[in-house]
């Protein structure tokens, strides 16, 4: 059984029961990496029962800078599993193996950035099948909590989700993309949380994931709940083992508009006295949003190639930011 950090069990890798909040969320999300052919991507789940729908997403970046995208908001009325539009998650051992598959349709987008408009972006843009099936296996501990005091404190419309877990993933399997089939192998991460949540609960954050092999990897974090609270902090894992991260500046070069992430440097420092420095380029991106009371949080989703001394890996870096439009 994979090491578990915090007060997480194993049986936490199913749904729990839905709680009572109108926008209480369980979501599953999985990204994955493949080193040899420079493609990647993530999946996701968000049960709403109370709202009556999951959110559904599935993104993947090709080698060539084209990338493959679909969300939907798919009805469900119960949170007993991870399946509806097409996406299912499966527990095989928990804490050990899950299998994620999707079989549906994504749009193609040659100029991945045109998602700034998704209207216009899912209008015009060629739609492919996609097949995904792929198996995640522990490569690091579980780490998390699933009660968070603060969280509870605040009202649900305040809440991002009061329990959460992280896990460092190796994959393989199968992409297929029309009739051309992809066998798949490389890592991950994936992440689990339930508990009232909206998107417009942070006012932003720098969440990144980092894989550079079978027994090294990294999650580096900065959260802004709001201009008087910020959390930093994060994990190495190396062979296994796990260490919190103390401190972590993030150094950030953006594209024109100031707002998508290009390149990155971090600089993070362990509890155990160990420093690194890592680079980051963005090699494949995605703007996303989300839109409540008039509020839009932007969501850039980056497969990043980072390097760490002689050693390369890939994993996904996220800057979300909530703005008033009409500021």
């Amino acid at each position: 059984m994979a090491q578990i950090i915090g007060n997480i069990v194993p049986e936490d890798d199913y749904t729990h029961p839905l709680g009572e909040e109108s926008n209480f969320n369980e979501s599953m999300y999985f990204n994955f990496f493949d080193p040899d052919q420079s493609i990647g991507g993530f999946v996701r789940l968000g049960n709403r029962a109370n709202e009556g729908n999951a959110e559904m997403t599935v993104c993947l970046y090709l080698a060539d800078g084209r990338v493959l995208f679909n969300f939907k908001r798919a009805p469900i009325d119960h949170n007993d599993a991870f399946n509806a539009g097409g996406m299912e998650f499966e527990v095989c051992d928990p804490s050990e193996e899950l299998r994620t598959r999707y079989s549906g349709s994504a749009v193609e987008l040659r100029e991945p950035r045109s998602m700034a408009e998704p209207a216009k972006a899912f209008k015009n843009s060629p739609r492919r099948r996609l097949k995904i099936d792929l198996t995640h296996w522990a490569s690091g501990p579980m780490y998390g909590s699933t009660h968070s005091r603060t969280e509870e404190a605040r009202k649900s419309e305040k809440q991002f989700g009061k329990a959460h877990y992280e896990q460092h993933m190796r994959v393989a399997g199968r992409i297929e993309i029309d009739d051309e089939a992809l066998d798949f192998k490389g890592y991950g991460l994936r992440d689990h949380s339930w508990g009232p949540r909206h998107w417009q609960a942070i006012e932003s954050y720098e969440w990144l994931t980092m894989n550079f092999g079978p027994d090294f990897g990294a999650m580096v974090s900065i959260i802004r709940r709001d201009a008087d609270n910020e959390k930093r902090g994060g994990v190495v894992v190396r062979g296994g083992e796990l260490s919190l991260i103390k401190h972590v500046e993030i150094e950030t070069r953006f594209e024109e508009n100031g707002l998508y992430h290009r390149e990155l440097d971090v600089r993070v420092e362990t509890h155990g006295g160990e420093t690194l420095t890592i680079l980051g380029e963005v090699k494949g991106f995605i703007p996303l949003r989300n839109r409540r009371q008039g509020l839009v949080t932007h969501i850039g989703e980056g497969m990043t190639q980072w390097r760490c001394g002689d050693q390369v890996g890939y994993g996904l870096s996220e800057y979300l930011r909530t703005v008033d439009p009409t500021a």
